[in-house]
């Protein structure tokens, strides 16, 4: 009964589809919602999925993982979803005034301490070296990639990214570079080698750090790298510049703003910061920021996307930054999620031996389609933004925002 009484509410959602097309076959029956492209096919495997896709988000990934129902296009069914959640946003927006008190109240019982910081990341970095390496390219650089040339390999557009905030930064070998989220130690490796510049790197998660510091001897360059396990809230010292790619998203939304204070206050006065931020659009962040979604619930706990409007007020507010440089990268990150889903793939039964077992291979299924289709659809977006000190001489001037896209990448991306 329940499941019925689902499938009728879900359905008459369906069938109010305005972009895209969604064919959905179960007991061998089939019922086309909407039209046009995208088009994806689903197929309902049970009927408890109907009782789960009430629940937005979550519950679509959660019965996808639990196989209530499948695709052969798992992006596809994304994309169609994304198009045509307008109306779930304002019904969303107009409920954020009865949320919002919730949310703080919630929120003030949850501090986002360096320990609890710790667990949130090795939560997600501390799954196994094992399943990045098989998912990332040689660089193991788990950010967006610049796809330059469409014929560019993912190792190739992943090393172009690095060269492009070298650039952007105008690293030398007088410099003293603090970095904020070492990763695997690609940009530490990469900046040290190219430009010989000294670099302090560093992380909270474990096993990137005994990585990255192995990548360091074995790159030679241990003189001119230094790998720390600390809290960018402990961190002390003045930089010449400070590079964060895709740290900020862990940060959590209630500590945005100490996050650009700590980094303007590790700056020397003709400092300069460059940061790689994944961020939403800025009229779905307040009822977004706190919500139990799919990701934040399974992928990434506790962390939050900031909105452009968001980091524009940080900078403002917490600190003495001028934003000199702002590109949207965009569309090459669906290209670079595209790439790390079909590693993924490709890598299937090697991961189900380490260990990966179905459940969890459908869990990132889901995550790397999940992300693909919101940076294809322009739900979330990628923004590099170079911000300066006060005495800060630099050969930047300040630009609107712009996007390297070339002809290339946009027939790569299907944009």
């Amino acid at each position: 009964m329940i499941g019925w009484v689902a499938r009728r509410i879900v359905s008459g959602v369906l069938s109010r589809l305005r972009s895209g097309e969604l064919t959905v076959i179960e007991d061998g029956r089939a019922r086309v919602f909407g039209a046009g492209a995208p088009r994806a096919t689903i197929h309902v495997r049970s009927s408890r999925a109907w009782v789960s896709l009430l629940r937005g988000s979550r519950g679509l990934g959660e019965s996808y993982t639990a196989g209530l129902w499948d695709t052969p296009d798992l992006t596809a069914v994304i994309r169609v979803a994304a198009r045509n959640v307008d109306g779930v946003d304002r019904v969303r927006r107009r409920l954020t005034v009865v949320r919002a008190p919730y949310q703080w109240l919630r929120a003030a019982f949850v501090r986002n301490t360096p320990t609890r910081s710790r667990k949130d990341i090795a939560a997600h970095y501390d799954l196994g070296n094992e399943l990045f390496s098989r998912m990332l390219d040689p660089t193991l650089m788990y950010s967006c990639a610049v796809f330059k040339d469409g014929d560019a390999t993912l190792e190739q557009a992943s090393i172009a990214k690095l060269e492009m905030v070298c650039d952007k930064l105008d690293l030398g070998p007088a410099d003293h570079v603090l970095e904020i989220g070492t990763g695997w130690g690609g940009f530490a490796v990469h900046a040290a080698l190219t430009r010989g510049c000294r670099v302090t790197t560093t992380t909270i998660s474990k096993e990137q750090y005994d990585t990255a510091l192995a990548r360091v001897r074995a790159a030679g360059v241990e003189s001119r790298v230094e790998v720390l396990l600390d809290d960018y809230r402990d961190l002390r010292g003045s930089y010449d510049k400070l590079v964060s790619i895709e740290m900020i998203e862990a940060v959590g939304w209630k500590d945005f703003g100490t996050f650009f204070q700590c980094c303007s206050d590790l700056l020397a006065p003709d400092g300069v910061m460059l940061l790689q931020a994944i961020t939403m659009n800025d009229d779905a962040y307040e009822v977004e920021k706190a919500s139990k979604s799919f990701i934040r619930t399974y992928v990434f706990p506790h962390g939050c996307l900031p909105s452009r409007q968001v980091i524009a007020k940080c900078v403002a507010r917490r600190t003495d930054f001028a934003t000199e440089h702002l590109e949207d990268l965009t569309p090459h990150y669906a290209e670079t999620l595209r790439r790390w889903r079909a590693n993924f793939e490709a890598a299937a039964e090697e991961l189900e031996s380490l260990g990966y077992d179905q459940r969890f291979r459908r869990l990132w299924r889901m995550y790397l389609s999940y992300c693909e289709a919101g940076f294809a659809e322009r739900r979330i977006g990628l923004i590099q933004a170079l911000l300066a000190k006060p005495r800060w001489t630099g050969r930047h001037t300040r630009t609107p925002a712009t996007a390297v896209t070339t002809p290339a990448v946009m027939s790569v991306v299907g944009g």
